[in-house]
């Protein structure tokens, strides 16, 4: 019998220490480089997006990929790249990832979109609870100080 899948991953993942080093000036090439490290990991990524001190992403996952390493190459490469353009860049330990139905895609992905108008009112950390919490994931405190 094939494999048949249909898996949907919204990914999270920040900064050290959060601070807000991913500049508007290459953001855009930044998210495309990773949109394209996770095609070169044999992913699908529909949705690349995020402001200076975290990115999401909605990932498309094959048989053949775990999320951790999915997530682990994905941090290594584009750590290499974002260092060309900042000299100090490293990505925090972790990571968020949760489960997304195919349905909920389209809102996801304008989520992710629509990253820099949201965190005109929401904090990354605080958007990170709130995923948290809507997915049901226990969490400690003392990964937002």
């Amino acid at each position: 019998m094939a494999t048949y899948l249909s898996l949907f991953v919204h990914l999270v993942f920040a900064t050290k220490g959060r601070v807000d080093v991913i500049r508007p000036e290459w953001r855009s090439d930044f998210h495309g480089y990773i949109g394209g490290t996770l095609r070169g990991l044999s992913a699908v990524p529909l949705a690349v997006g995020g402001v200076g001190d975290h990115v999401h992403a909605l990932v498309g996952i094959r048989a053949a990929v775990t999320v951790a390493d999915l997530v682990r190459e994905t941090k290594k490469a584009s750590t290499t790249w974002a260092r060309q353009h900042y000299s100090g860049f490293a990505w925090q330990e972790g990571y968020g990832a949760f489960s997304v139905s195919r349905g909920d895609t389209d809102a996801v992905i304008a989520y992710i979109l629509g990253q820099e108008e949201h965190h005109r009112r929401v904090s990354s950390s605080d958007e990170l609870r709130a995923l948290l919490a809507e997915f049901g994931v226990s969490f400690d405190e003392r990964f937002f100080e």
